[in-house]
């Protein structure tokens, strides 16, 4: 009895008895399919760049309170610097916390 070839077998002899500048082109076209074929497959993605835009602050800018140290007369004692010292810390911080609030609301995300 004469044993089965597999079709896999008989594709490799075929390949066998063909001449071998037939091969090589074979080999060539088959690797130039490729190529085409995985360039077809490969998509390059759309990148969306996420740029900020400028956008005018609209904020008010508080306005600058009297400061207690500015309105003293050049012959004030030192204790009545040292009161208005006291009392411009007070508003400094006061002016401060205006400012902040005022630059918080101009860096804020703007939501879409």
């Amino acid at each position: 009895m004469k044993p089965r070839t597999t079709r896999l077998q008989r594709a490799w002899n075929i390949w066998l008895t063909l001449p071998e500048a037939v091969r090589m082109a074979l080999i060539i076209i088959g690797f130039v399919a490729l190529a085409f074929l995985s360039g077809c497959a490969h998509t390059n993605p759309v990148i969306q760049p996420r740029t900020a835009i400028p956008v005018q602050c609209m904020e008010p800018i508080p306005a600058r309170p009297a400061m207690p140290t500015e309105a003293l007369p050049i012959d004030a004692t030192v204790d009545a610097y040292v009161q208005a010292a006291e009392a411009e810390i007070g508003r400094r911080e006061g002016y401060e916390v205006e400012l902040l609030t005022a630059l918080q609301a101009c860096t804020a995300p703007v939501t879409p």
